[in-house]
């Protein structure tokens, strides 16, 4: 790459150097293991292999579709599931797919509002599903700022969606799965779980699974589950065939075996003691970092957090907004991103919080007493917006902790280290 095209190694080697030495706290995004890296790099990235396994549509797919049975047969073991399919490219594009297969332009959904904590795939206007489909939102309780239930089953009763979503990208406690069960079941809906963000947490064994509860459950396979950006989708066996023929032809063409043969990697990881400690370390260091922001002063959207995501509410306790917050933390060398509150009067790109998470700084080896420092790092730096020596200095001290906390230690971090991670080839070749 150095040598064929220098500037894009350049950007490469530079991001590169802005994660291993800043802090990064958005809650979608994670640091893949190395062998990840190499899947993700490897030949497999040349192979075009239509279809399904045993009914490819191209020839020489013998080891390709191997790969595929390996990580279906581990997304079902990992998740208790009795169906995957794991070629969607994107978490929108597994919901599409679940979606079509059960649904029909101008049918209902039932769906958590973007502004309460929702997704965009699940109903924005300007997303194929606002487009598609007749969208009733549900949203949280003003008092407590967690989902109301006798709302959704009131919205279900009045509505009769044909399908009731749950999951979401910006709520921090548990969602009831076994409630929306119920209330799905009541009015004859299929119920759909994206469970994204705490897919990780779920294979981890911190997080209630939806997967005995839903008819289908989609995800990405990065955030919390540490694997490759990809997505996958599990459903009971009737409706297996339905789903296959929804995603391939319905949505996509090739599958990235690459990216498939990543995700086998990641979910043989995850089904490893080593893989639930770290879980267990994510939830522990959200729930302390969460409490130390609470102790100096910052009003926490629904007074704390149940999994790995904190969304603080960053104009109602230092008067800045979250685009402002996002940039001067930014300044700092922490990454976060803003993100609208529940009854948030700031418009979308402003917005009055920020969210938070902490799957990649457990990933780097951090606990609780870093989370004490983060916290007070970014109280420093959101208490002083004015002071940008503050900000450069603060951007030493970041420096100086991701340097205990070392990104790929595997790896010289040089950028002949970059160029090993980013072009693996087989050790034999």
């Amino acid at each position: 790459m150095a040598e064929v095209d220098p500037e894009i190694y350049g950007l490469v080697s530079s991001e590169f150097a802005r994660q291993r030495d800043g802090i990064e706290l958005i809650a979608s995004e994670n640091f893949v293991p190395l062998a990840i890296l190499e899947a993700q790099g490897s030949i497999l990235t040349n192979k075009y292999a239509e279809g399904y396994p045993h009914k490819k549509y191209y020839g020489g797919c013998e080891f390709v579709e191997t790969v595929e049975e390996v990580a279906i047969r581990r997304a079902c073991d990992l998740f208790g599931a009795e169906h995957a399919n794991v070629q969607p490219h994107s978490g929108t594009q597994a919901n599409m797919s679940a979606f079509f297969t059960f649904m029909n332009p101008g049918d209902t959904m039932l769906a958590m509002s973007l502004d309460q904590g929702g997704h965009l795939s699940h109903g924005h206007p300007l997303n194929f599903t606002g487009k598609l489909y007749r969208i009733v939102g549900y949203g949280v309780s003003p008092e407590t700022e967690t989902i109301d239930y006798e709302a959704v089953e009131r919205l279900a009763k009045e509505h009769r969606p044909r399908v009731i979503v749950a999951g979401a990208s910006a709520y921090p406690r548990f969602i009831d799965f076994s409630r929306f069960a119920t209330i799905a079941a009541e009015v004859g809906a299929v119920f759909m779980v994206d469970m994204a963000h705490i897919a990780g947490l779920v294979a981890g064994k911190v997080h209630p699974s939806p997967v005995p509860h839903a008819d289908f459950v989609t995800t990405t396979t990065h955030k919390t589950l540490r694997g490759p950006r990809g997505a996958l989708i599990l459903c009971k066996t009737k409706y297996a065939q339905e789903l296959d023929r929804s995603v391939f032809p319905g949505t996509q063409g090739g599958p990235f075996m690459h990216a498939i043969a990543a995700k086998a990697l990641c979910f043989k990881m995850a089904a490893t003691d080593e893989f639930r400690t770290y879980a267990a370390g994510v939830v522990a260091n959200a729930k302390k970092l969460c409490a130390a922001l609470g102790e100096r002063g910052f009003r926490i959207v629904s007074g704390g957090t149940d999994n790995h995501l904190i969304l603080v509410d960053v104009k109602g306790s230092r008067n800045v907004t979250g685009r402002d917050a996002e940039k001067l933390l930014e300044d700092a060398g922490i990454t976060v991103n803003k993100n609208m509150i529940p009854f948030d009067k700031e418009k979308p790109f402003v917005t009055s919080g920020v969210r938070l998470g902490t799957a990649a700084v457990t990933t780097r080896g951090m606990g609780e007493a870093e989370m004490e420092r983060i916290a007070e790092i970014v109280d420093r730096v959101l208490s002083a917006p004015e002071d940008e020596s503050l900000r450069i200095a603060v951007r030493k001290e970041i420096k100086e902790l991701s340097e205990a906390f070392p990104l790929y230690p595997e790896l010289l971090q040089t950028p002949s280290g970059v160029r090993a991670a980013l072009s693996p080839l087989p050790r034999n070749s």
